[in-house]
């Protein structure tokens, strides 16, 4: 009990570091009037929104005169984006969206953010748009103009040209539900930022993308800078409303700060990537079938019970399909099965084939950057692979091993006589003197094999000369 206890406080400490924000949250000297620039990179999740969350603290606390977001994603968790928007849209100091470097992309989730931002900016060679909301635990949102089979909707009254936004639904309610609130939500922040509203509409409901050119020219993006010194110069002299406030941005010359994630936050962004979430999940249960199979090892069942936990802590966070969760454990117990009753690979090769498949759904792979790479699946199962190998073979080997107790156990034993009389006497076997019953011509000193157990008497005969051990 006292072995729980102690691992459920230090898995509690550190959720509760990871969930704290970055260290980068305290004060630094020089901040003070600085442009300060935060990274959004790759998927975003609940890493990204605490990271964002904390840096607009400490621009907060340090005065800062801009924030900047360079962003390069492509897309992420829909209450992870609400979570950076309503920071955005609640920061006392101007926020401007980039999307930077060249080549990077402000897709699904990261269209909104660029539109809740004061100023919207790209950087040559860069894209916006996709911004159809995907399903959780399902396949992704059929688009308005397309059937479920990918052939035209003959049916659908959105009309792209005029921009307007009446559309016969598709799909059930909850998926329409999805797509009406996404698309709403996206329509307030062009309003509030006065956007280009009706493409927004179009990047919900038909996943529509646009290069940084015509985002301009649309009046979707504010400007165009090739690198935040650039985006710093032009920007000089616009005004934005902060809140119920207009304030004009005195940007030209502005010191550059970079506020980089701290190690909790990178501990929290390893621990909910799919991947990593994956592999803990799979030192988890291997680690506690180990210590079961081998009470007392103690080091096994305390990384496994760590592991599962922080594993456990991933799931609910991440897009989870339950199905592909049942699936999982379906496979590990198939596994288990197979070390504790060896079926000579009949449960292990189930087991590894439902957990290539629980491994391919574990995660909404529909959702940018939240599925399972195949690398990743492959050496999973085949350590698996391998930990069935070893449990088979041992189990040949155990099958094949002579008897340890019992009657068989001593059966080809070699003796040595100590006393003989007759066609009986007495012999040294395994260290102990055994009464024996035998041949007439043996003496003191000869080797003998026992041939059998009747009652309390060994029955032998004489070792032929030859025979090996």
């Amino acid at each position: 009990m006292k072995k729980l206890a102690f691992l459920i406080i230090f898995l509690v400490g550190i959720q509760w570091q990871a969930c704290a924000g970055a260290e980068s949250g305290d004060s630094e000297p020089g901040l003070e009037g600085a442009a300060m620039v935060m990274r959004i990179e790759g998927p975003i999740g609940p890493a990204a929104a605490d990271y964002i969350e904390n840096g607009f603290e400490t621009a907060l606390e340090n005065r800062a005169s801009l924030i900047v977001l360079a962003m390069d994603t492509p897309g992420g968790l829909s209450e992870s984006m609400r979570e950076i928007i309503r920071a955005i849209l609640n920061s006392p100091v101007p926020v401007v969206g980039f999307v930077h470097p060249p080549g990077s992309r402000a897709a699904s989730a990261g269209t909104y953010i660029l539109y809740a931002c004061h100023i919207a900016a790209m950087a040559p060679g860069t894209n916006l748009g996709a911004a159809t909301p995907i399903q959780i635990g399902g396949g992704g949102l059929p688009l308005p103009g397309k059937a479920r089979d990918g052939s035209e909707d003959k049916d659908d009254k959105y009309d792209k040209d005029e921009g307007t936004s009446e559309q016969k639904p598709s799909g059930d309610a909850l998926e329409t539900k999805m797509v009406n609130d996404a698309a709403a939500y996206i329509r307030s922040l062009a309003d509030l930022r006065g956007r280009n509203a009706e493409w927004a509409e179009q990047s919900v409901r038909h996943g529509e993308s646009l290069p940084v050119n015509d985002a301009l020219e649309k009046n979707v993006i504010d400007l165009v800078a090739s690198d935040i010194d650039d985006l710093l110069r032009k920007i000089d002299g616009r005004e934005v409303a902060v809140g119920d406030k207009p304030v004009a941005l005195r940007t030209a010359g502005l010191k550059i700060r970079h506020i980089e994630p701290g190690w909790r936050i990178k501990l929290l962004s390893s621990v909910t990537n799919p991947n990593i979430a994956f592999i803990l999940l799979l030192f988890g249960v291997y680690g506690l079938i180990f210590e079961f199979a081998n009470p007392g090892a103690v080091a096994p069942g305390v990384v496994g019970a760590i592991c599962l936990l922080l594993g456990l802590y991933a799931l609910n966070v991440l897009p989870l399909n339950y199905a592909g969760l049942g699936l999982l454990l379906f496979s590990i117990a198939l596994m288990a099965a197979e070390a504790f009753t060896p079926s000579f690979g009949i449960l292990g090769i189930g087991g590894i084939a439902a957990f290539v498949l629980s491994a391919t759904m574990l995660f909404d792979s529909d959702i940018p950057g939240f599925g399972i790479s195949w690398p990743v699946i492959a050496g999973a199962a085949a350590v698996s692979g391998g930990f069935l190998i070893f449990v088979l073979g041992y189990a040949w080997k155990a099958q094949r091993r002579p008897a340890a107790i019992g009657k068989q156990s001593w059966i080809g034993k070699e003796a040595a006589v100590l006393e003989w009389s007759g066609d009986s006497g007495y012999v040294r076997v395994g260290g102990e003197r055994w009464k024996a019953a035998g041949e007439e011509n043996l003496s003191a000193g000869d080797r003998v094999e026992v041939r059998d157990i009747r009652g309390l008497a060994l029955d032998v005969r004489k070792k032929d000369p030859k025979t090996k051990g």
